[in-house]
């Protein structure tokens, strides 16, 4: 019965017209993905405002402990999920974060609309959710004054594009592709 049930669901799959479905957001994954990137931006605050308590300098140490945990978590949730997470921007300072075509117009609706924190498409198999990311006070301490830029940044990111901002600036977004059901199942066949 269970290798009737697996053959039909595989030729099911293969032999509907994947071109004709349109890719309806599913609520739950919607749903947990939104929470996830909520998470992750309030760890994404709570770590930048441990640079508050200092007049110092930011270091390469201090990168590991403020920022990297939050791409590390970014990278966990697209391995403990079906999803792909990345942060973007358009002044980025790690090239991996540079924007897709796609991306770069999503960045443009935050830009054009400071009071959107959040929005969700849907294109051919996939859910987009995007969720901006802004500047705050304790950002500028890496993110504000060129010149002012930890010598770290300088020597570690040399065409770095991810300064002179200010507090309340669209500092760049996290991007959320929740494939649709039917692709993840076809993935878990293979």
């Amino acid at each position: 019965m269970m290798q009737l049930l697996s053959f039909l669901l595989t030729f099911s799959l293969i032999f509907l017209p994947m071109n004709q479905v349109k890719a309806q957001p599913q609520p739950e994954q919607l749903s947990e993905a939104i929470q996830e990137i909520e998470f992750l931006d309030r760890m994404r605050q709570s770590l930048a405002s441990t640079l508050k308590e200092t007049d110092e300098k930011p270091t390469l140490e201090t990168f590991k402990q403020v920022c990297k945990p939050v791409g590390m978590r970014a990278k966990q949730l697209s391995k403990n999920n079906p999803w792909d997470v990345k942060q973007v921007a358009e002044k980025y300072r790690n090239p991996a974060h540079a924007p897709t075509a796609r991306e770069a117009v999503a960045l443009e609706k935050f830009a054009k609309n400071p009071d959107l924190f959040g929005f969700w498409e849907t294109s051919n198999q996939e859910t987009f959710y995007y969720r901006r990311i802004n500047v705050e006070a304790t950002c500028l301490k890496c993110h504000g004054a060129k010149a002012q830029r930890p010598d770290f940044v300088k020597q570690r990111y040399p065409e770095d594009k991810a300064y002179n901002f200010e507090v309340g600036d669209l500092r760049g977004m996290y991007r959320v592709v929740i494939p649709e059901v039917k692709k993840q199942i076809q993935a878990a066949l293979q």
